[in-house]
């Protein structure tokens, strides 16, 4: 029917005239009340927005001299943040000499990493940036 036929119609029932294709030919309407329409659009998008889960990057710190139970500490601390399904980024800072000594940090993110890989993978496996050795660890899939 013609665009005006559709309108009287909508009008006839206290409706709206909703337009679903408007690059078909010819173009195809709906008659439906918009703002009830609306209303369920935003009540879907609400729903679902509530559903996602958003992926966040937690970050740990370690310096190449730590102990051992701080390491301990700081890998639970990390398999808290993976469980949650955060990735975590792992950084082993160098200051003033230390940087002579990178391998001794190399070791230190080494040992931390193998204490996480049974729930963890390397997203991102160790490189330098300035005085930092970063490594990052994603969540393995369920």
């Amino acid at each position: 029917m013609s665009s005006r036929e559709a309108q009287f119609k909508a009008n006839q029932y206290d409706l709206d005239l909703l337009c679903v294709a408007p690059d078909a030919q010819p173009p195809v309407c709906k008659i439906i009340n918009y703002s009830k329409y609306r209303f369920e659009q935003q009540k879907r998008a609400k729903e679902a927005k509530k559903n996602q889960h958003i992926v966040e990057i937690k970050e740990v710190q370690l310096t190449p001299q730590i102990g051992a139970h701080d390491l301990a500490t700081k890998q639970r601390a990390a398999l808290k943040f993976l469980e949650d399904g955060d990735k975590v980024k792992v950084g082993v800072r160098f200051r003033g000499r230390q940087m002579q000594h990178i391998d001794v940090g190399q070791e230190v993110l080494d040992k931390f990493i193998a204490g996480l890989l049974e729930i963890a993978i390397i997203e991102k496996p160790a490189a330098m940036d300035n005085r930092w050795l970063i490594a990052i660890l994603a969540p393995k899939k369920k």
